[in-house]
């Protein structure tokens, strides 16, 4: 029997959880001492251009990027058709050709390069990778379809980072270029918030249209001087505000609905690690009475 050997996958070093890792390094570190415990025959994968790649402990080696050539794996030929995308996936060496990702954001289109890699160093057959992402539905609350029509496409997200907002926003805007985009975002935890406030103002305001929520604090009790209005306050984005949780299906209902765009139609994001999943149906809700 021919047993496969261990797979590792690195995809990013982003500082997050700082308040568990202390430092962008340690995390960082966290990832490295990770590699070490790939078996020896194993693989590790990892995305093209991390700062620290050449401390990854391993024989096998092979990067991945969405479409840098110079990377071991990359994307070629990326088609975007009604909300999903159509890509060829070159391999060191191995290539498939018309991979259909039935999911938005090119951001998932990487992340599928990724699981293609693996797939593909366990030698699973071509096809059947193919199949298998053709099939894959996404998971909750990573760009999820909530409601995609001619007027609105509503997406909801778990993204409580500025470089998952990045790939989320830049990503809807790609797919559905021309049309509005308001982002809803609750930021999650304090200590998150405070260290990357900068973070955040700058990529929401690549949003036409911002709410904020208060910040869901999670495991942590609250700290003076930080609030959504320090994420506010940074960003340069004409058509922002902060919003009570309460005052959010109002504010739908009475102001949202009623001025979407008939002709080009809209993108409405909701963004978060905390309970805005709450607001998901009854937001769905009012949003099927107009569309």
């Amino acid at each position: 029997m021919k047993l496969s050997p261990d797979v590792a996958i690195i995809t990013a070093m982003d500082a997050d959880h700082l308040d568990i890792y202390g430092t962008a390094e340690a995390m960082e570190q966290a990832f490295i001492d990770f590699s070490k415990r790939v078996k020896e025959c194993g693989t590790v994968i990892g995305k093209f251009g991390l700062e620290r790649t050449k401390e990854l402990k391993s024989r096998n080696f092979l990067s991945y990027s969405l479409q840098n050539e110079s990377a071991d794996i990359y994307a070629e030929n990326i088609r975007m058709k009604n909300g999903s995308y159509e890509f060829d996936v070159q391999l060191k060496d191995n290539r498939i050709e018309n991979v259909k990702l039935n999911m938005g954001g090119m951001h998932n289109v990487e992340n599928a390069i990724a699981a293609i890699a693996v797939a593909s160093s366990l030698e699973i057959d071509n096809d059947k990778i193919k199949a298998a992402v053709e099939s894959f539905r996404g998971v909750k609350r990573r760009f999820e379809y909530i409601i995609k029509n001619d007027r609105i496409v509503f997406v909801d997200d778990y993204a409580h980072h500025p470089e998952e907002l990045r790939a989320l926003i830049t990503g809807a805007k790609t797919l559905f270029e021309g049309k509005k985009c308001t982002v809803i975002f609750q930021p999650h935890l304090f200590s998150r918030t405070k260290d990357l406030a900068d973070g955040f103002a700058e990529v929401l305001n690549l949003a036409d249209e911002v709410i904020l929520l208060p910040i869901y604090p999670a495991r942590e009790l609250p700290v003076e001087g930080v609030n959504s209005e320090m994420v506010l306050l940074r960003m340069q984005n004409d058509d922002r505000s902060v919003m009570a949780k309460s005052a959010l299906l109002d504010w739908i209902k009475e102001e949202y609905a009623p001025t979407i765009d008939k002709e080009f139609g809209e993108i409405l994001i909701t963004a978060g690690a905390g309970d805005i999943d709450t607001l998901i149906e009854p937001i769905k809700n009012e949003l099927n009475r107009i569309s």
